[in-house]
């Protein structure tokens, strides 16, 4: 729990400390990109890997690796003496965490009989929630109080005690697992994911900067060729030796086709608004970190609240409407949120805020909470840890696009040569256009959620708990499939 916990804080703490680590460090806005999208990218390459090499090395040593090295990771991010060595760290650390999280619910499967599994899992939501809540003001205390004049590197610094005592006690305490039957890694598949990315968004984040040259058009249309030949690899790969990094014959369900989109396109929105809205807090509006983060306390106790209810109370009802109640509630709550930021400028208030930010966190907790179950509902049962491994890294996949994206939809709108007084302006008024997007785009998850499943099956919803560590896929798809 304390190496989800650590993981969590660090996606969301990293955000409310951007404009202090850009003043202090001196990043461009692309690498201020980087420093988060990199996470996300090698978070996304290496989850499955992860899971796998815990079931073939076993849990616990993957385990302890993962958090030694994310320890380590974030002592170099702390440490960092330029933005280049900051965004590398972080994408040691993105790395770092892919080998570390999956381990987790696979251990928690291999170590407690069935019976007990469902007070862990609901301890693990309560992490869930508790990591969302807190890191932002988390973050935003540390950067504020500026401790020993570290400016932003407590944020990771405070990682090496957390990490030292979770590394001792895991030594201690957790007993080591294997699965007997594990799959192969498929490192070309691996390969070609990272390759197909990385030319798909470093041109996106770059291009801005560097003018849109020819290669960087050349680059992303060749990504699609790498994702073509990604496609056909696993085909052969399947019907060789039936350990594909990708379960293709999957994407013939309607519901998870749709719900991989679904997915994707989610995790897009998400990358675009929360750098937006930070950016546009503290540099826009010229507010400290410590308001930017408690002006966000209503949004994550909204979306805390709203999942639970969704899973527990609205989903057993109403199913699919659910969703596409959470989908329109997140489009209504950016266009009042818009309307706001147009009527009152540079003098927008936080408390002004706080409602068009409980009703995106209302519809966000009505979505992420139960899309998962409804992605897997149709999905065959010997399927169903491949397939949730899948989604848990096409929404890291599409919050790394997201990010790469900002570059587009928010800093092109602002000039390059800027005085003092214009920059206020600018920045609200590239928010209001990045967020113009995010509503187009939550509008297409609505119509996308048209072709998932009116009602999740219950026997999928279950799977994860009554099979043992043998019969799963390893571990980052049952983390996937239980978070919701």
């Amino acid at each position: 729990m304390t190496a989800a916990f650590m993981d969590l804080v660090d996606v969301t703490i990293v955000n409310i400390a951007i404009p202090s680590i850009q003043r202090d460090a001196g990043a461009s806005f692309s690498q201020i990109q980087w420093i988060t999208a990199g996470y996300a990218l090698a978070f996304a390459a290496g989850l499955i890997t992860g899971g796998r090499l815990g079931d073939i090395h076993g849990r616990k040593r993957l385990f302890l690796l993962g958090i030694t090295g994310f320890t380590v990771a974030s002592a170099l991010c702390g440490f960092a003496v330029n933005p280049e060595m900051l965004v590398a760290s972080r994408i040691l650390q993105g790395a770092m965490a892919a080998m570390m999280v999956p381990q987790v619910l696979s251990i928690v499967h291999a170590t407690f009989p069935a019976h007990e599994r469902g007070k862990v899992f609901g301890l693990f939501g309560a992490i869930v929630g508790l990591g969302a809540v807190s890191g932002p003001l988390l973050g935003a205390l540390l950067t504020e109080w500026n401790l020993f004049g570290l400016e932003w590197r407590p944020i990771f610094l405070i990682n090496l005690p957390v990490g030292i005592v979770a590394l001792l006690l895991g030594r201690r305490f957790i007993s080591e697992s294997k699965a007997p039957r594990a799959l192969k890694l498929d490192l070309v598949g691996v390969a070609l994911v990272t390759l197909g990315l990385l030319m798909l968004l470093y041109p996106l984040t770059r291009g801005r900067e560097l003018g849109w040259p020819l290669w960087g058009y050349l680059s992303m249309a060749g990504s699609l060729v790498v994702f073509a030949s990604l496609v056909a690899y696993e085909k052969r790969k399947a019907a060789r030796d039936g350990s594909p990094l990708v379960e293709l014959s999957l994407f013939k369900v309607k519901s998870f086709a749709a719900g991989i989109a679904v997915q994707t396109v989610f995790g897009i929105a998400l990358g675009v608004f929360f750098l937006v809205w930070t950016l546009y807090m503290q540099i826009g509006l010229g507010w400290s970190a410590l308001r930017a983060g408690l002006t966000g306390v209503p949004f994550s106790i909204a979306v805390s609240a709203a999942a639970g209810m969704s899973v527990q109370l609205l989903v057993p009802r109403f199913g699919r409407k659910v969703l596409q109640a959470g989908a329109l509630l997140m489009v209504l709550g950016v266009l009042l949120y818009i309307w706001e930021s147009d009527r009152y400028g540079m003098e927008l208030a936080s408390w002004q805020m706080a409602l068009p930010l409980v009703v995106i966190g209302a519809g966000m907790g009505f979505i992420v909470a139960p899309l998962t179950d409804a992605v897997l509902s149709d999905v065959p049962r010997e399927h169903a840890g491949s397939a949730s491994g899948l989604i848990n890294t096409v929404q890291q996949m599409g919050n790394a696009l997201g990010l790469g994206l900002v570059s587009v939809v928010f800093f092109g709108e602002i000039g390059d040569r800027l005085t003092r007084a214009q920059v206020g302006p600018a920045f609200v008024n590239a928010f209001q256009h990045a967020l113009g997007w995010v509503a187009a785009v939550l509008a297409v998850i609505f119509l996308l959620m048209f072709a998932l499943p009116k009602r999740p099956a219950q026997h999928v919803e279950g799977a994860g708990g009554e099979t043992g560590p043998a019969d799963q896929e390893p571990g980052a798809p049952k983390e996937a499939e239980l978070v919701g």
